[in-house]
């Protein structure tokens, strides 16, 4: 297949707004691959090459792009990933340049464009993994559940869609829980309270949300295996994780847990403390015995030859205290009440924990999924941010200015960096106010907003931060929500955007993404 045809299907997937219409583009290009193919394309259309990183940064890239295009399309989808394969395999920089240029001098501009930005990671095109899932699919004529299932079986979309479209059914067949093949973690969506999140989640477990890193465990007899929540193998990094799950009397097992770095007092250390046990390429028994870990586990997914991803956590529950005694598993609360739940949270809290998690005790194992079933309430965090503009509402509001957008102070820029929008938190009394003052700030409007003079400021309570590719800082608030209008405030007083970049990496552990401007 040309690279042209996956630079086309690319443009108009990033080009409509309509997931149905993405979903069609997508099928239709993985519906004219060749067997051999269709990992590639899943690589390329899900934002990177299939090698992963190749040892080409920023500077290498802009140094490699010729000055001139070639004027008609030439390359193929394999030619582009055997020259990423031998670029990866080059040692000397300057080469690895020198490689990358001759091949982007074989690209129309187009193409060079689109490669390029796939090597910066920069390739948003809104073929987001759930998109492709549905196109896969799509393509090979079987249902969008048993596509996602066999994906989270092998832990990679990739060699599944392979199958589906050679195979179809009985090739996705093929795929069922196994010792020493990751799994990919079940995840959580986020409440804004604990009242929120048992209302939602039903008959329900709270436990203790660590501030640690996941961990999956495999142990068959002697033998035991750890990997991350990208399915990458630590094994030789956390020998303690692995003493404990050896010495556990069950055969064979397969734990959902996290390693967590603690105090003596048994409070956690930051995050970023617990992943320098993570980030080491080779033993170093000093830092062990400055940062020893402690695993403590929430969920078990096979026990004694016996997958159990499909049973209710209640079950899975019985199943992991059977393998792991109390002091090896997650501090909970087995269907509380609201007011303890709350008071488990407080303490919760206390201890230096993120937070809980309200987990479904009659849901299965979504692996790779986000739901209802599982729910993190963490404590909230509040910014002072600077109102830019206000959306007229509707329904119950109309005739009110309500949904307003919220901006951070850009000292450097003399702007305003816009990281999201709400509407929850505000009164009628509120929205009578912003009305009547933000009309008298107006400096322009079109058919559903109204641009402000940004002098207002608003404390807003948010319960995470996450990388948007919609604003231009990169960050968008999670679950954010009014708490009072700040008249003691000036827009000069105004958190920055840097504080927010801060506070992006003190919750993640990783720098903020690249702002776009």
């Amino acid at each position: 297949m040309q690279l042209a045809r996956l630079v086309e299907t690319s443009a108009a997937v990033t080009a409509t707004p309509s997931r149905l219409k993405k979903i069609d583009h997508l099928a239709a290009l993985l519906s004219s691959a060749a067997p051999g193919e269709v990992e590639l394309l899943i690589a390329f259309l899900s934002g990177g090459p299939r090698q992963g990183r190749i040892g080409i940064g920023g500077a290498a890239i802009r140094a490699a792009v010729p000055a001139r295009s070639a004027d008609t399309p030439s390359l193929t989808i394999a030619e582009v990933d055997a020259a990423f394969g031998e670029i990866a395999a080059i040692g000397l920089p300057k080469h690895r340049v020198e490689r990358l240029r001759s091949l982007l001098e074989r690209a129309t501009a187009g193409e060079q464009r689109f490669l390029t930005r796939l090597l910066y990671g920069e390739l948003r095109q809104g073929a987001l993994e759930g998109v492709l899932m549905e196109a896969v699919a799509r393509a090979a004529r079987v249902s969008s559940d048993a596509v996602r299932r066999a994906a989270m079986l092998a832990g990679d979309l990739a060699p599944v869609a392979r199958a589906a479209l050679s195979e179809g059914l009985a090739g996705l067949g093929r795929y069922s829980v196994q010792l020493f093949q990751p799994v990919q973690p079940m995840l959580a969506e986020s409440a804004a309270t604990v009242e929120d999140a048992i209302a939602s989640a039903g008959r329900a477990a709270v436990e203790l949300k660590l501030d640690g890193a996941r961990i999956q465990v495999h142990k068959d007899g002697g033998d035991v295996r750890v990997f991350t929540r990208n399915l990458r193998d630590v094994t030789t990094a956390v020998p303690e994780v692995v003493a404990v799950v050896r010495a556990m009397p069950a055969r064979s097992l397969i734990l959902d847990g996290e390693a967590i770095a603690l105090k003596p007092g048994g409070a956690p250390h930051p995050f970023q403390m617990t992943m320098r046990r993570f980030g080491r390429r080779k033993d170093d028994d000093a830092l062990r015995r400055e940062l020893p870990l402690t695993a403590l586990f929430f969920d078990c997914l096979y026990a004694d030859g016996a997958p159990a991803i499909d049973e209710p956590l209640s079950r899975r529950l019985d199943l992991l205290h059977s393998a792991a005694s109390p002091t090896r598993t997650v501090a909970r609360l087995h269907a509380p009440s609201a007011a303890d739940a709350d008071a488990f949270l407080f303490q919760a809290l206390a201890q230096g924990h993120e937070g809980v998690m309200v987990k479904s005790l009659d849901a299965p194992y979504a692996a790779g999924r986000r739901g209802a079933s599982w729910l993190k309430v963490k404590q909230a965090r509040t910014l002072d941010l600077v109102v830019l503009a206000v959306e007229w509402g509707s329904g119950r509001r109309h005739g009110w200015l309500s949904n307003i957008h919220l901006g951070a102070r850009d000292p450097d820029h003399n702007a305003f960096v816009m990281l999201g929008k709400t509407f929850k938190g505000l009164t009628d009394e509120m929205l009578a106010w912003q009305t009547e003052r933000f009309l008298q700030l107006e400096i322009g409007r079109d058919d559903y907003t109204v641009y402000l003079k940004p002098e207002v400021v608003v404390e807003i309570a948010f319960n995470d931060l996450q990388e948007s590719p919609h604003y231009p800082g990169g960050l968008a608030l999670r679950f954010a929500r009014v708490k009072r209008y700040r008249a003691d405030k000036t827009a000069a007083e105004a958190d920055t955007f840097a504080t927010v970049q801060k506070i992006y990496e003190e919750m993640t552990g990783r720098e903020p993404p690249p702002a776009r401007w």
